[in-house]
């Protein structure tokens, strides 16, 4: 059976039982910043399990793709020496929410493994939790499990936990027995961990949730959270013992002997290359870009192992981007937006694996560096580490090198640094609950805002300091809530409201609200009078802020159109601003965007303003949202009812947004881009104004340019080429300066020869040259090099009171001494700091006073290194 078959089969058997089929969740899950990547099926239900999410189903199914290659889940450095270990996976699962529970998953499980995929019973092993009797009585005397068939596990094994606090419970999995011929012992055996006996399914039943004191209280309502490994499931089905024989890896396989010219598909190479372009190609379809830091630094670690282990089968060209198309045909149909994104994936790999062609010679350049600066046959760990961890470059390519010279590597210097390096990442990785966030409010505020700035609303609740209070006065600073209220609350990257609450007496002045557990919360000052709670109150957003900021709301989505429209479909929001003075809006794209683009989503949009289409609002569901072309951000929570907005001429843009709106496009008024930048790897951001902001935009462009006519004494149409006239005649009179300074440098140069010191055939000189830059200091070392033959030189300068020093050898002399070594020693007597090559280094800062001294020491040490 195929793999692409199981998936379908496992959907639509848990569809016929009354699971509603649950699109899998992004890669970088939402809303969650405890969790690196999508680890398990669940992740997408974690709210739902915790009790603060509802959904209009309370059973679940999904083929949900996991990736565990960063954090606390990390399978990396397994990959490729084990049958069953991946960075990337599938995960079928189904989930009771308060629903079913033990009877009925198991009874699902062993249905769909006995009699929809027809597995043979007695091929089949379960366990259970060591106390939990209530499934081992269902498994023998319910499902007909022979009692030698069930083994009894403690809590490493069989006893499932969200975190140190939340929902957990007891587990029962299942394992396949391949038979006698293959080595290994049941679950709970000395030899379990051999292959015999592989786990296929493990039923979670969520049965308590553990308190702070770690006290286990029973759930009111238990749940069951299943997960399967597709893969694995795949392998027993098609008989096989290693997950990289199954159709799909075969496949892929193939495809990278195709494009690496690798002809034996026994190498261990090919299995990693296939399992990391299915990770790479997902992680970039879901909007990770690789980078230095975070997801992005293990995409990118991803991408370079795959591309290290390229090399190991002796393919030097570009060959990962050439996968995509293979990994669409195998995995496209069942996960539509990587053959939507394929185009997008292809140029990011290209562009990294190019950068990393780069960085292959930087890293030697490096090494080499450090190989010729050593003291032993042993490369230290640190430089091994720095290599790997911040130019990319593979230890084990570190290895070779090493090797290829007759030298070593400090591996355990390695493994410490790398030791470092996981705990600081684990440190960040914990599942818990904030528990203490509790209004204890039921319901949610009523929002009124879409369709009035004055609303009159009841005080159900005031905190100062964060503690309950029955009354505010005047004075004092608090949060109101009310059981209606206009006022926005921050949210969707929209800014909170500011305005008044007011009744006879009261003046409250509303500086901003936020949302929390669904009650808007008025950040407030009193003006004048007391608030106490069970008031009605009349509550008055400012009308022009209001205006401008959904002017803004409107412009940001008539540009993230126009972005797509221009830059391309790979193009998705990473983050938004709306405020009443301006729009910010950050979103993924990996080149700067150019002055024509720029100009051409600027004409876009104003074409879509002067349209003065009316923009009209939607209530759906989420799924019938996303099937009309509603765009929905990856990972983002929605509630069950979303609003869709649809503005510009035939649908130009169609977005799930809660944020208020004009009414018509034209209330936009003009749309102006003020900046674009780079703020992180392939993450670009747009600064926009419109509306009355735009029109003081443009004012202020017109006073610059008639203060620059009015500087340059010419008109309007003549201010570029004049512009560009004096910026050439700058140029000329840098290059005269640098000139003049290069001649000299050379005169000095040549007063300076005459004090060098001969030491055993080794001309030596110290001396202190003030007034020249570091680029003078330079070309005067190299011309010093030339004059003097065999030498060493040291040069002291004081520029603008800051001292500089230079330290060269020539290169027959590098064997014996090195000018970072010589840096250093000076250096260290006068509190300068630096370093560089063998044959050329430099050092700034230190106190000036103690220049003469260190430059005596100089001949001195020369001899000494010279006589050792």
């Amino acid at each position: 059976m195929k793999t692409s078959e199981i998936r379908r089969r496992f959907l639509d058997f848990y569809a016929k039982n009354d699971h509603r089929i649950v699109p899998a969740g992004s890669l970088v899950p939402g809303n969650d910043p405890t969790l690196l990547f999508t680890n398990a099926g669940m992740n997408q239900f974690k709210d739902v399990f915790l009790g603060t999410d509802k959904r209009d189903y309370n059973r679940a199914t999904t083929a949900q793709r996991c990736v565990r290659a960063g954090g606390k889940h990390n399978d990396l450095e397994n990959v490729g020496y084990t049958a069953r270990h991946h960075t990337f996976f599938e995960m079928l699962g189904n989930f009771s929410f308060g629903d079913y529970f033990k009877k009925e998953a198991i009874q699902f499980a062993w249905a769909f493994l006995t009699e929809e995929l027809g597995l043979p019973k007695e091929k089949l092993w379960v366990t259970v939790y060591k106390d939990d009797d209530e499934a081992a009585d269902i498994w023998i005397n319910e499902i007909g499990v022979d009692p030698k068939r069930l083994s009894r596990l403690g809590d490493k094994d069989n006893f499932w936990m969200m975190g140190d606090t939340g929902p957990c419970g007891p587990c029962s999995e299942i394992f396949y027995d391949h038979g006698e011929d293959v080595p290994g012992g049941p679950p709970g055996s000395p030899d379990d961990d051999l292959d015999r006996y592989i786990e296929i399914w493990n039923l979670v039943f969520m049965q308590f949730d553990t308190l702070e004191d770690g006290t286990r209280v029973p759930l009111p309502k238990p749940s069951v959270d299943t997960g399967m490994g597709l893969e694995r499931l795949a392998a027993v089905l098609q008989n096989v013992h290693s997950n990289y024989e199954i159709d799909l890896f075969q496949s892929l396989i193939k495809a990278v002997m195709g494009v690496t010219g690798c002809t034996d598909i026994e190498n261990r190479s090919l299995r990693v290359i296939a399992d990391h372009i299915r990770s790479t190609a997902f992680l970039i379809a879901d909007g990770v870009i690789p980078s230095n830091e975070g997801r992005g630094y293990v995409l990118r670690r991803i991408i370079r192992r795959a591309i290290r282990h390229g090399y190991k089968l002796g393919c030097s060209d570009l060959f990962m981007y050439k996968l995509v198309d293979a990994l669409v045909v195998e995995m496209g149909d069942a996960y539509p937006e990587l053959a939507q994104q394929a185009d997008h994936v292809k140029k990011v790999l290209k562009i990294e694996e190019e950068q990393f062609a780069r960085t292959l010679d930087n890293g030697m350049s490096i090494l080499e560096a450090g190989i010729a600066d050593l003291n032993s046959q042993v490369i230290p760990g640190e430089l091994v580490f720095k290599l790997y961890d911040t130019y990319g470059f593979p230890a084990d390519l570190t290895a070779d090198v090493a090797r290829e010279k007759g030298l070593t590597i400090d591996q355990v210097g390695f493994d410490t640094a790398m030791a470092e390096q996981r705990a600081m990442s684990k440190s960040a990785n914990k599942f818990k609950l904030d528990r203490n966030i509790d209004l204890g409010l039921p319901g949610q505020t009523v929002f009124l805002g879409y369709d009035t700035l004055v609303s009159t609303g009841r005080v159900i609740k005031i905190l100062k300091d964060n503690l309950d209070v029955p009354t505010l006065m005047a004075g004092d600073n608090g949060v109101v809530i009310l059981d209606q209220t206009s006022f926005y609350a921050e949210s969707g990257g929209q800014a909170g409201d500011q305005g008044m609450l007011t009744a006879n007496g009261l003046q409250i002045q509303v500086d901003d609200c936020q949302k929390l557990q669904g009650h808007h919360l008025h950040q407030v000052t009193v003006l004048e009078g007391s608030l106490n709670c069970g008031d009605e109150i009349t509550a008055t957003v400012k009308r022009d802020e209001r205006e401008n900021t959904a002017r803004h709301h409107s412009a940001t989505h008539l540009m993230h159109a126009a972005l797509r429209s221009v830059l391309g479909g790979h193009v998705q929001q990473r983050g938004s601003l709306v405020t009443f003075d301006k729009l910010r809006f950050d979103f993924s794209h990996l080149e700067a965007v150019t002055p024509e683009e720029i100009r051409e989503i600027e004409n876009i949009v104003n074409a879509q303003v002067m349209a003065n289409t009316e923009v009209s609002t939607d209530i759906m569901d989420v799924d019938s949202a996303r099937e009309s072309g509603a765009m929905a951000l990856f990972g983002e929570k929605y509630d069950d009812k979303v609003r869709v907005l649809t503005m510009g001429q035939d649908g130009f843009s169609k977005e799930l947004c809660g944020g208020t709106h004009v009414r018509r496009t034209g209330d936009i008024g003009l749309f102006r881009i003020v900046s674009e930048s780079g703020i992180a790897a392939g993450i670009r951001r747009i600064e926009a104004v419109s509306g009355p902001y735009a029109l003081a935009t443009v004012r202020q462009q017109e006073n610059l340019l008639n203060e620059l006519q009015l500087s340059f004494k010419c008109s309007a149409d003549q201010l570029a080429a004049k512009v560009h006239q004096s910026l050439a005649h700058t140029k000329d009179l840098e290059r005269e300066i640098d000139q003049l300074k290069t001649k000299l440098a050379s005169a000095a140069a040549g007063d300076l020869a005459s004090q060098a010191v001969d030491i055993s055939g080794v001309n030596v000189l110290a001396v202190r040259l003030d007034g020249v830059d570091s680029q003078s200091l330079r070309t005067t070392m190299d011309q010093m090099k030339d004059k003097l033959g065999t030498a060493v030189i040291l040069i002291a300068a004081v520029n603008d009171g800051k001292v500089q020093l230079a330290a060269g050898v020539t290169k027959d002399l590098i064997a014996k001494i090195k000018a970072g070594d010589l840096i250093k020693e000076v250096g260290a007597l006068m509190g300068a700091k630096g370093g560089g090559k063998p044959d050329m280094a430099m050092a700034g800062g230190g106190d000036a006073s103690k220049i003469e001294v260190a430059l005596s020491n100089v001949t001195t040490w020369v001899k000494q290194k010279l006589d050792a």
